[in-house]
């Protein structure tokens, strides 16, 4: 893909930069503190870990089926707040959920690095009306993770 490593790059920047700083930090910090929309950190870094998740099935889904695609957003409707307390982030182990977002976000970055070039226009349905190209979507991560990541630092600095 085109502009793949440009992308990745700035994806293992950040995972080099916050893999320490998120590991380092106290109990207190990552389950006290919420922020805005009642999130905690460890609440925070599993909302990173489902969109990552979603983001691999995406970009695999569009690669082989009929565009536009639908395939479920799950950050809609407050569904990602359900998947949230689903997986009881709250209380799951810090130092795993660390390193499942790193190797998760490592995982993205290979097969972002591997996207066909001729699907990078196939669409999938965002939400009723909104459609993404494959394209869209993989350039837009770098934004959508600092976005949580800055979401985190005003927490770890409040």
């Amino acid at each position: 893909m085109k502009g793949a490593s440009l992308i990745t790059s700035e994806v293992l920047s950040l995972i080099k930069e916050w893999e320490p700083i998120l590991e380092s930090l106290s109990e207190e910090i990552i389950t006290q503190r919420r922020n805005n929309q009642n999130r905690t950190v460890k609440q925070i870094l599993g909302q990173l870990i489902d969109s990552t998740s979603n983001n691999i099935h995406r970009v695999v889904h569009l690669q082989y089926q009929q565009s536009p695609f639908t395939f479920p957003n799950y950050a809609t409707l407050g569904n990602n707040d359900r998947w949230i307390a689903i997986q009881n982030y709250q209380n799951e182990n810090g130092h795993i959920m660390v390193q499942l977002w790193k190797f998760s976000m490592l995982h993205l970055c290979h097969i972002i690095e591997n996207i066909d070039d001729d699907k990078l226009n196939n669409e999938w349905f965002a939400s009723p009306g909104k459609k993404i190209t494959l394209s869209e979507m993989i350039h837009d991560f770098p934004r959508h993770l600092k976005l949580h990541l800055n979401e985190i630092n005003e927490l770890i600095n409040c």
